[in-house]
């Protein structure tokens, strides 16, 4: 089954492709060049939905969309649905400004969640599929690691004494917010062969 990937990031697309090594039948593709919906859902499936949706129309197929984000309790939630344009620059600006805001925030108090979406749409762009998967943990005081992206270096999941961007891929695809709805979506498409798709 081919589906598009509703990114035209290729180190997004290889991550996914990852994800899906038990699902051999999956062939997944980039959207077109310059892919670049506006988000403007205010959660995170209501974004996916959205990227979903305009890649699947783009190409005349079914598409998948992922919108993840970093919540962390100290700031009500923030950065949320806006993790990626939580300030311009990189990602290692966006870490710097992170570590900043927290960094009267004891050791105790800096819980935070890793947050993802994926959706799932026919080649009309009907939804088929959705979830929302968490990822707890809380914030570092400093960055460690140099595996992962964005947030990972200054994450360290419940349980662990290290960073996201510490862990082995594997390892982490096991047990991150994105791992988990990927294989939630997996499962769906293995017991939802639809003939509308």
């Amino acid at each position: 089954m081919k589906i598009v990937l509703a990114t035209s990031n290729p180190g997004k697309l290889k991550e996914f492709q990852a994800l899906s090594l038990a699902a051999p039948d999956l062939e997944l593709i980039l959207a077109p060049p310059g892919f670049n919906p506006e988000e403007t859902g205010s959660t995170f499936v209501e974004n996916a939905l959205l990227k979903a949706r305009e890649a699947a129309k783009l190409c005349q197929l079914p598409a998948i969309a992922d919108d993840s984000g970093l919540t962390v309790e100290a700031m009500d939630g923030r950065p949320g649905i806006h993790s990626a344009r939580y300030c311009q620059g990189s990602d290692a600006d966006r870490r710097q400004k992170l570590l900043l805001e927290l960094k009267d925030v004891p050791i105790g108090k800096r819980q935070a969640a890793f947050v993802c979406a994926v959706a799932f749409v026919d080649s009309n762009g009907e939804e088929l599929f959705t979830c929302e998967q968490h990822w707890p943990g809380q914030i570092a005081t400093s960055e460690s690691g140099s595996n992962g992206f964005g947030f990972d270096p200054v994450f360290v999941p419940l349980g662990e004494e290290i960073t996201a961007a510490q862990l082995q891929p594997t390892a982490k695809n096991e047990v991150s917010h994105r791992g988990q709805a990927w294989r939630r979506f997996l499962n769906h498409l293995a017991t939802q062969k639809s003939p509308s798709l």
